[in-house]
């Protein structure tokens, strides 16, 4: 008698994994992707798509209305609003983006490390997050940059080493939960070291948690930028920066013109679509861990 093979189903390549993920996420997801790709489109090639420069003069008239030479009018310096919405993407796109990425590696190493070495070291450097996270975030940022100066490079490692703590904490309790496992434990008695077990071991396993985190922590360091540019102690000037167009241009609100709540909506926008994309991503990595 013939006996039947039961071929074990084909695995699915990671490419089409991902796509068969894109295919189903909610209408909310593809939204923010959407809008998320549009975003970086714009900050990528804003010289070209920007119609005059930067912080070029265009017009002796300032807070010159919409025009078809000015489509979105001109700011109190007769600057040209939609050359500075369009490069205003760049900068707090990719100061927030550069800002979340180092906190992000400074965070996530330091929590593995803890975790995995445990004992003294780790009751030090956390008892030292604690006392930094106990500091309201906006003092501290005010009370650095009013020592060291409103600099793009001490704005970026201030709010990156504050954020720091947040994936520290997230990752840390990951690793301390990971690291209790079998396989862990078996690398341990091989003898690998804590590099190697951190690579092929934690990180793979806690990586959907800290890329959700990794989008929830770009709005708050987005939103912090833009907040401290409106206080005039972000990004400075001629450099534009959606934050500080807003309280630039505030005067036109008196005068019934909602051209200063553009760049408002446009940092709304992007915070919801990066929710949306972010809650999207919970979702998967909660319902793999389930049918694991």
């Amino acid at each position: 008698m013939e006996k039947s093979i039961d071929l074990p189903p084909p695995r699915i390549g990671r490419f089409r994994h991902i796509v068969n993920l894109l295919r189903t996420a909610p209408r909310t997801a593809k939204f923010g992707m959407v809008i998320v790709g549009l975003y970086a489109f714009v900050a990528i090639f804003a010289p070209w798509l920007a119609p005059y420069g930067e912080a070029e003069t265009v017009s002796r008239i300032p807070f010159d209305g919409w025009s078809s030479d000015h489509l979105l009018g001109t700011d109190r310096l007769g600057r040209d609003f939609l050359s500075r919405l369009i490069y205003g993407a760049r900068n707090s796109i990719s100061i927030a983006l550069i800002t979340t990425l180092i906190s992000c590696t400074i965070g996530c190493m330091t929590g593995v490390f803890s975790a995995l070495v445990g004992g003294i070291v780790d009751q030090v450097i956390s008892r030292f997050v604690d006392a930094i996270m106990s500091v309201p975030d906006l003092i501290f940022i005010l009370m650095v940059l009013s020592i060291f100066g409103s600099s793009i490079p001490n704005l970026i490692m201030i709010i990156a080493l504050l954020t720091s703590t947040r994936f520290f904490r997230i990752s840390r309790a990951a690793a301390l939960n990971v690291g209790s496992l079998d396989f862990v434990e078996a690398a341990r008695v091989r003898g690998e070291g804590l590099v190697w077990i951190s690579v092929n071991e934690i990180f793979p396993n806690i990586l959907p948690l800290i890329l959700s985190e990794l989008g929830m922590r770009f709005c708050f360091i987005f939103l912090s930028i833009a907040a401290l540019s409106f206080l005039g102690v972000g990004i400075q000037p001629p450099a534009a920066e959606w934050g500080s167009m807003v309280r630039e241009n505030a005067a036109l609100i008196n005068m019934g013109d909602i051209t200063p709540l553009i760049p408002a909506a446009a940092i709304a926008l992007l915070t919801i679509s990066v929710n949306f994309i972010v809650d999207w991503l919970l979702n998967t990595a909660s319902g793999l861990t389930d049918e694991n």
